[in-house]
Order: structure tokens, then C-alpha cells, then sequence
């Protein structure tokens, strides 16, 4: 199981995901370019000394991403997906995959994803945030996994 943060835009977000993935032994991948300087300076504050015990690849591209993890599942966690994340059955090699925070994914990447998966929220809600959501669907991913 990975994580994969599609060109993540706010460094804070980018620590917190990696202290989840730390937590849930879970590898993660960072897809350039990111809106940020992309160094361990500029997420040690939130992400602590939990990179350490992370597995981290960073992707020069999207294209470079999908070579990479070539024959993976690639399920994408949208607003706009249809199937609820606690009624998907996971597995062990599947790559999850979180857009911008600023602007999800473009439609060239969301048309690669193999399955769509949403979390259920109010109708008065537009989203929320990309490490809570992340942390949310990989507790659901080691709930499934580790029965």
C-alpha cells in the first residue's frame, strides 16, 4: 500500500501525510512539481522525525509516476467519485492517490485512476482536507487489510 500526493501544494499537508503513513506503515510518493520547495527542512516541522520511518519515492511527473507503478491499482480519492471508500475492498499493492489541495487533479489523471472513491460529507461541504481525508481512507485500508 502507498500513498500518492499528486503536485501537493501546502508543505504542512505534506508532513502530516507522512507522519500517517509512518503510523500505518505505509509507503508514500510525492509527484513533482509540488508548490513548494520540496526539501526535508521544509516539512520536518510537521512531519517531525516520522520521516524517517517512511518509505518515500519522489516522481519528476505524472508520466513518470505511472512507469513507476506500472500494473498497480491506481485508486483516486475525489469528491467527485462515486464509490464510498468504506464500500471498496482494498488491497495490499493498491496505490492511493490525493490530488492538489488548491485543485484536485486534471481530468488526465483522474481518467488514468482504476476506481473513484469518495468520503461521504455534508452537502453543505466542498471538501476536506487532503491529510484528514488521506488518514481517513488509510485507517480503512488497515481495517480491511489487517482483519
Amino acid at each position: 500500500m502507498r500513498l500518492a500526493l499528486f503536485q501537493p501544494d501546502i508543505p504542512q499537508n505534506t508532513g502530516a501525510m507522512i507522519r500517517i503513513c509512518a503510523c500505518f506503515e505505509v509507503g508514500i510518493d510525492i509527484i513533482h512539481p509540488t508548490g513548494y520547495v520540496f526539501s526535508q527542512k521544509n516539512i520536518k516541522q510537521t512531519a517531525m522525525d516520522y520521516l524517517s520511518l517512511v518509505s518515500l519515492e519522489e516522481h519528476d511527473s505524472w508520466d513518470s509516476y505511472l512507469k513507476d507503478n506500472k500494473g498497480k491499482r491506481i485508486i483516486l480519492l475525489s469528491t467527485k467519485g462515486k464509490i464510498k471508500y468504506s464500500d471498496f475492498s482494498f488491497k495490499e499493492d493498491d496505490c492511493i492517490l490525493v490530488g492538489r489541495e488548491s485543485a484536485g487533479v486534471p481530468d488526465e489523471v483522474f481518467n488514468a485512476a482504476d476506481e473513484v472513491i469518495t468520503i461521504p460529507m455534508s452537502k453543505n461541504s466542498r471538501s476536506l482536507n487532503v491529510a484528514v481525508s488521506a488518514g481517513i481512507v488509510l485507517a480503512e485500508t488497515r481495517r480491511q487489510l489487517l482483519k
